[in-house]
């Protein structure tokens, strides 16, 4: 079994999409725009893409599954100050004093996403 995609629900799957692309510097398909009510961000092989699908409730909870991301060129204070700049929400900081922890932050819908320590500081 392949795992294709991760699937997102949310109101404006162009937009999220878009947002997304940015953070991951992965590409929107060719084949979506603006108004669609499906768009893909394309991973490369074998990492799953995630693709944007529109829905016509609105997110009322903490999501029950959610992506933890490593950087790989940045640290994980560097990753989270870009991607806060992009347009990411802080929603828990769990950094310690030590240098050990995680950053919860939402997207523009309010999705949680996670993001770790860079291998580089985790072995370090």
């Amino acid at each position: 079994m392949i795992l294709r995609h991760v699937t997102v629900d949310c109101a404006d799957p162009y937009e999220l999409g878009t947002f997304w692309a940015s953070v991951t510097g992965w590409p929107v398909s060719d084949e979506d725009a603006p108004g669609d009510d499906e768009v893909l961000v394309e991973a490369p092989e074998p990492v799953p893409g995630l693709l944007f699908i529109r829905v016509p409730d609105v997110k009322a909870v903490k999501n029950r599954v959610h992506i933890d991301w490593v950087p790989t060129e940045r640290t994980r204070d560097a990753e989270v100050d870009r991607v806060l700049a992009l347009g990411a929400t802080l929603y828990e900081d769990h950094r310690r004093p030590d240098g050990t922890g995680w950053v919860t932050l939402r997207d523009p819908e309010g999705n949680e996403f996670c993001i770790e320590r860079s291998a580089a500081e985790r072995a370090g």
